[in-house]
């Protein structure tokens, strides 16, 4: 998958992230670059909430 704003290719944690955040069902995927500026959250930020999505057992992040 790419992402829909900048074309770059994406991992499975920013895929599983454009689902959390935006819906399940979205067909528009995000990097963590794109998606921190839409959210105006660091990608640090990001990454520590992908972090905790897995360790809550989130099955997007497996």
């Amino acid at each position: 998958m790419i992402c829909s704003r900048c074309g770059k290719d994406l991992t499975a944690n920013e895929t599983g992230l454009s689902r959390k955040l935006i819906n399940r069902g979205t067909k528009e995927f995000f990097c963590l670059q794109c998606l921190s500026a839409d959210f105006k959250v660091s990608v640090d930020s990001l990454i520590r909430m992908i972090d905790d999505f897995r360790r809550a057992g989130c099955t997007l992040f497996l």
